[in-house]
């Protein structure tokens, strides 16, 4: 703490910079460490995994939220891969043909590894039938049997017919075969042929009559036997039916029951056998027809002929949706593209005859399938912003069953007769990867979200930094060199890396756990090494990683470095100006970020309109910025003429900023600017300024610190460094820095300055010069003058005295 009345001191250099002492690391590289497994510093996030994989309740799935590169997929699947290692082997699961309703196939569940088994059991199943069946059917005795049920039918329409004609005989008439059919007409006299026209037109009309009646009766007895025929084809077919059936029966009976023995623990596999057996007995003929070339159909249409069987026996194939090995525990399966086909399953067709075509051979799996049993790993954004997937997912856990379901039929657009697969149980714990603010937007705007995925886990961005964390951090880089197959570090470069990772968390007292970004420091500094001819990776090869990171993102930093150099954009390091301070902002352009300098100009006078700012008037400013202002304008309110009108007009500009300014961390400055134009003070232009205000005057912490520091420097670099020259900070951001070397050399060398102020009032002494209570003096005087100016206005003119104008 500053005593009043005392000259504020720059920070002293090992404040800029908290460096890691490589000779206290206890090792020469990092060969000799142990390697740690895991990542430190996410302590809740592991306790939070461990109670949502260990809680087997319904609705307890977990959404890992954080930012990305911070391990969040890694950790989570390595905690997933331990606890599934010692969990029962997830079941397998195949669609069969539904010989009841051929449009719903029946789902099938076997012990782990014993889909692929059934399904080659049904293959030789079906060759065994086939050739059985064929076999039986060309036998002696079968043909035999056959054949008497033929001569049995035919025997009795001739004989039948015979009679009929034996009938007609002893009635003078004779039963005559033509091409065309039967008839009856009157024979001659000797019964030795059939009468001519001639002669029966000899005949008596009484006569003709009488043949005429009997030949009637008899057409109709010949008409009723003719009638009665069919129904004595159909017994015989019956009997021959029966005679197929009693072959069958005989031919594959022992082949099914030995393979229902087989599956005997399994009550669903045998009541499919039993189906198949049924369906054998009804259409032994398919397997006759199969060793022919024939080509049945399914729903009426031909059917191709699948992998492994032949195409009139597709409806006894075994489709293996998803199979597991017995030995594996229950799956871990990550859905890189998780699309709605690509959650809950296809139904595929294929094209014959210009028609698109399926059965259930052509229902393939999805994710929820493949994870059934286990756990399943989604990208939020992903599962979100791919249409309908997000809905699927929903569904599948509300109802704990996987419904294969086509889009089309989800959306009503298709009325044609399509396949519905019988549902598959679920019983799955999805875990979903995504930012923070997907949880909470999910939380607040999807009343299902709270109610399936009840378990949060948080992953921190740092950790604590000391030295047994440092030591600690230590064991995280070799374990990543040993996994990333990299050469060894030495404990100079495993302190370069360190101090990097405290810059990456923005705090000298912690250490950034972003471990994309780490291991891509090692990888590029293992890279270095190599071109360098380093059998170790030294502190040298890490820095010029460093640098050469920073190079190739550094050309927008180096224009607008150049701008200001060659005076295009005017900022100034050197001598003072009235109402002129030079402010800091960052700039982020993907992962680089850089501070730059801005000048902030306030004009004053008399007015009633209060502060004016003109960022947010040409709708550039940003809503916290200008909120900042409106802070300022507090402080000017409560501070001077309390007893008076604040008769003050002034205006606060970025100057030569032509895009959106937000953020608070210029309000100091911008106050400072309006001080010293009310005070007319000059303020020093070799000095930067960063840090918000609140109301009473106090200096607030800010971000990009580091930045700021370091964009002002270059620019005084660049022109040659002088006396007096620096930045001024809040005091609450002691804490955050971790300057570059060059920084902190020229602090040591009192060429550049770092102060770290609490009040407006320290900040005020160090850019004027004046004692603070002399600015404060100098404002009061100037708004009071205001005051009486407008007052004296207000009577001349016969109008009330100007009062601030409230704004909208």
């Amino acid at each position: 703490m500053i005593p009043p009345g005392t000259a504020l001191a720059g920070l002293a250099p090992g404040e800029l910079r908290r460096r890691c002492d490589a000779l206290q690391l206890g090792f020469a590289t990092t060969a000799e460490l142990d390697p740690l497994d895991g990542t430190p510093g996410q302590a809740r996030a592991a306790q939070a995994l461990e109670f949502g994989v260990g809680m087997r309740r319904e609705g307890y799935n977990l959404f890992a939220m954080g930012p990305e590169g911070y391990g969040r997929h890694s950790m989570v699947r390595q905690h997933l891969e331990e606890h599934a290692r010692g969990m029962v082997p997830a079941a397998d699961w195949c669609y069969v043909f539904n010989f009841k309703s051929p449009h719903r196939p029946r789902a099938l569940r076997l012990p782990a590894g014993g889909a692929p088994a059934f399904k080659a059991a049904m293959g030789r199943l079906v060759e065994d039938l086939s050739a059985a069946i064929t076999a039986a059917f060309e036998t002696d005795e079968y043909r035999n049997r056959h054949r008497e049920i033929e001569t049995e039918l035919s025997e009795r329409q001739e004989r039948a017919i015979d009679e009929i004609g034996e009938r007609a005989k002893a009635q003078g008439i004779a039963l005559v075969r033509t091409p065309s059919g039967f008839g009856f007409a009157p024979m001659n006299a000797g019964r030795t042929g059939v009468m001519d026209p001639e002669e029966f037109g000899r005949l008596a009309a009484e006569e003709q009559k009488r043949y005429e009646e009997q030949v009637g009766a008899l057409q109709k007895e010949l008409g009723d036997l003719f009638h009665q025929m069919p129904k004595w084809r159909r017994e015989a077919l019956d009997k021959m039916r029966g005679l197929d059936r009693e072959v069958t029966r005989a031919a594959i009976n022992s082949l099914i029951d030995e393979l229902k023995a087989a599956y005997g623990a399994l009550p669903a596999v045998q009541e499919y056998l039993a189906q198949v057996k049924e369906d054998t007995l009804e259409n032994a003929g398919a397997f006759r027809q199969a060793k022919e070339g024939e080509t049945p159909t399914l729903f009426g249409i031909p059917l191709a002929r699948p992998e492994g069987a032949e195409a009139p026996l597709r409806r006894y194939a075994v489709n293996v949706l998803i199979q597991h090995l017995a030995a594996d525990g229950a799956p871990v399966v990550y859905e890189d593209h998780p699309s709605h086909a690509a959650i809950v399953g296809r139904i595929e067709h294929v094209s014959q005859m210009g028609a698109l075509v399926t059965d259930f051979t052509l229902i393939r799996s999805g994710a929820l399938h493949r994870a059934n049993g286990g756990y399943l790993v989604l990208d939020a954004l992903k599962v979100l912003t791919l249409p309908y997937a997000w809905e699927a997912l929903k569904r599948a856990l509300r109802a704990r069953e996987i419904d294969v379901r086509t889009l089309g039929q989800e959306l009503g657009i298709i009325s044609t007769v399509s396949l519905e697969p019988e549902p598959i149980p679920l019983d799955v714990k999805v875990v979903l990867v995504g930012e923070r603010y997907l949880y909470y937007l999910l939380h607040t705007w999807d009343p299902d979200f709270a109610e399936l995925f009840k378990v949060a886990v948080d992953f921190e961005e740092d950790m604590p930094r000391g030295p047994q964390d440092d030591a600690l951090y230590a064991r995280l880089i070799a374990g990543c060199v040993r996994r990333e197959k990299l050469r060894a570090l030495d404990r100079a470069a495993v302190a370069r890396v360190i101090e990097y990772q405290a810059r990456d968390s923005g705090d000298a007292h912690k250490l950034s756990v972003r471990m994309q970004a780490l291991v891509d420091l090692l990888h590029e500094a293992d890279y270095w090494a190599g071109t360098a001819g380093h059998a170790v990776i030294g502190g040298e090869d890490v820095g010029r990683a460093i640098d050469a990171q920073i190079a190739r993102c550094d050309r927008v930093r180096q224009r607008l470095q150049e701008s200001i150099v060659r005076g295009s954009q005017l900022i100034d390091t050197s001598g003072s100006r009235v109402a002129q301070v030079n402010g800091l902002a960052v700039l982020q352009l993907g992962d680089f970020a850089f501070g730059t300098p801005h000048r902030i100009t306030a004009r004053v006078r008399l007015g009633g309109g209060g502060v004016v700012d003109i960022e947010r008037e040409s709708e550039l400013g940003g809503p916290i910025h200008s909120k900042g202002v409106l802070i300022l304008s507090g402080y000017l309110s409560g501070r001077y003429v309390l007893t008076k009108p604040l008769s003050l007009s002034g205006s606060l500009v970025f100057e030569q900023s032509y895009g959106g300014v937000e953020g608070d961390s210029a309000s100091s400055a911008e106050l400072y600017a309006l001080l010293s134009a009310l005070a007319d003070a000059p303020v020093r232009q070799s000095l930067a300024v960063t840090g918000s205000v609140n109301q009473h005057g106090d200096i607030q912490a800010i971000g990009g610190v580091n930045e700021k520091i370091e964009g002002f420097f270059d620019l005084c670099k660049a022109r040659g460094l002088g006396d007096g020259q620096g930045v001024l900070i809040p005091e609450a951001n002691v804490k955050n820095l971790m300057l570059r070397e060059e920084v902190v050399d020229a602090v040591a060398q009192g060429r550049f300055a770092v102060y770290a102020v609490r009040t407006v009032d320290e900040g005020i002494e160090l850019l004027t010069g004046v004692p603070a209570k002399e600015i404060h003096a100098r404002v009061e005087t100037r708004l009071a003058e205001f005051a009486e100016r407008a007052r004296a206005f207000a009577v001349t003119a016969g109008k009330k005295p100007w009062r601030p104008e409230r704004r909208k």
